[in-house]
């Protein structure tokens, strides 16, 4: 590939990059959104992450390592949900997500 090839890509994914994020914000200013625009919006936060979780959790060979290693991620989900749920707060989910879980490979 070369550079002139190379520059016309990264121009065409700045170009589509900026007319997809900064577009809508310019044409909504000012807008009320209906109700139902709004919870769906709302719902893009949680729906990425259960996404980014989701892909982690359900891994085709995560049973050929054994049971204990293919729990691990359970256990520290399991956690964070009740943190999650308890306080309401992603920064103690992620306390608790990222400490329970160096801490239960830590053990194994």
């Amino acid at each position: 590939m070369s550079w002139s090839d190379f520059a016309i890509i990264v121009l065409a994914c700045s170009a589509t990059m900026l007319i997809c994020r900064v577009v809508p914000v310019f044409a909504l200013k000012g807008r009320k959104l209906p109700d139902g625009a709004v919870r769906l919006l709302n719902l893009i936060p949680p729906a990425t992450f259960a996404a980014l979780i989701t892909n982690d959790l359900f891994k085709p060979d995560a049973l050929s390592a054994g049971i204990w290693p293919s729990a691990i991620p359970f256990i520290a989900a399991a956690l964070v949900f009740v943190v999650g749920y308890k306080t309401k707060s992603l920064v103690w989910c992620i306390v608790v997500g990222v400490a329970s879980y160096a801490l239960l490979m830590f053990v194994s």
